[in-house]
């Protein structure tokens, strides 16, 4: 095996509003893998100020040189040397499973992927195959294989950071388009404008109508007293929980709240450099979560996100998984991962239309369901 690197600037179609800032563009670096006459691809992008290896660009480069030789020189990925570099991790899986999955026949005339564009009756010798899971990877999951058609799972419909007035219109467009559960990014704004939204939706459609989930992304500080009134009153609108209503690292706090909370307590930054099984462990036995969110370039990969998978549902502990504002490659990637699990609840994967520059897509929302292209 060798590889090459290729690293661009994606730009978002509109300022992607968080509790830690205003993202504008995003660092992605996707990995070209070669065997042969074969290509494949992944993706590698650490969020700033949030991954655990989001480091100055050219030191993770050098980190992600390093794993790619490595990888090329052992014939396979070095998991333990990698564990504190998640998203390295998660890019070098994706390439990993599209090389070990099976290899499409070349069909005359028929459309591949190569090198990020779609090119028209090339060989597929040369093409990048879908992802597929190999009967190993399956076996982590429930023990079968993807859909040959219909959705791979639902969705929520995510509801950016904003006035009162931009979050109203992104909530009705949601709601048009046919989203049955509804995740709104609080904790930027007024809380009272955002409390005052919420209770518009629910005067306007009940739980049985649209479910509502909301995220704070650790918007309430680190006071046990001013989250548990927040939490309080955010409970009185019949919503589905609400994602990490403080900051990481506070876990007694965070057990605190989860033990006296009206409202299921979820936890997505809390996971993030969680990364020995052992410390999985500690976190989850000490903090008790109603649920945990997972992203496999923050959370491990795709298999640190098994390892949580299956730790939590040994302790009755729900999950489900997002994206981390990946581009088209990975955001297929995850809910074909995702989607062995067979998830009745919605997945938070639709996030993938989000730059004016993205790669083409491989998946496409129809209603609040995720279709393979």
């Amino acid at each position: 095996m060798n590889y090459t690197i290729e690293h661009r600037t994606l730009h978002f179609k509109q300022p992607a509003g968080t509790s830690r800032g205003v993202y504008h563009t995003r660092d992605v670096w996707y990995i070209h893998l070669y065997e042969g006459d074969w290509h494949g691809i992944g993706e590698c992008a650490p969020l700033p100020d949030l991954s655990c290896d989001a480091y100055p660009n050219e030191e993770y480069e050098q980190y992600l040189h390093a794993a790619c030789r490595m990888t090329c020189q052992l014939g396979h990925i070095p998991y333990e040397w990698l564990r504190d570099y998640p998203s390295i991790l998660f890019g070098l899986e994706m390439v990993e499973k599209k090389r070990l999955s099976p290899r499409p026949p070349y069909r005359e005339g028929a459309s591949y992927t190569q090198g990020g564009t779609v090119r028209e009756g090339v060989s597929s010798r040369n093409a990048v195959p879908s992802l597929h899971f190999s009967s190993s990877d399956k076996s982590r999951g429930r023990g079968e294989s993807l859909p040959a058609c219909g959705p791979l799972c639902r969705i929520n419909g995510l509801i950016w950071m904003g006035t009162y007035d931009e979050m109203r219109r992104q909530l009705e467009a949601k709601l048009e388009a046919g989203y049955h559960c509804i995740k709104l990014k609080i904790g930027a704004i007024n809380f009272e404008d955002e409390l005052a939204l919420i209770k518009q939706v629910r005067r306007d459609f009940g739980s049985e109508v649209v479910e509502l989930r909301v995220d704070a992304n650790g918007g309430f500080g680190n006071n046990y007293g001013e989250a548990i009134d927040k939490l309080h009153r955010l409970a009185e609108y019949d919503l589905h929980s609400i994602e990490q209503p403080i900051r990481q690292k506070h876990w007694q706090e965070m057990a605190a709240l989860c033990a006296d909370s009206p409202l299921p307590i979820g936890l997505d930054e809390e996971l993030i450099g969680i990364n020995t099984t052992a410390k999985k462990i500690a976190l989850l036995d000490t903090i008790r979560p109603q649920y945990i969110i997972l992203k496999p370039m923050l959370h491990g990969g795709f298999s640190g996100c098994d390892e949580w998978i299956r730790l939590a549902e040994e302790r009755g502990i729900g999950w489900w998984a997002t994206s981390a504002l990946e581009s088209n490659v990975g955001l297929a990637a995850i809910a074909r991962w995702v989607a062995q699990y067979h998830p009745t609840m919605p997945q938070g994967l639709g996030t993938g239309l989000l730059y004016t520059d993205n790669t083409p897509p491989e998946t496409e929302i129809r209603g609040d369901e995720l279709y393979l292209l």
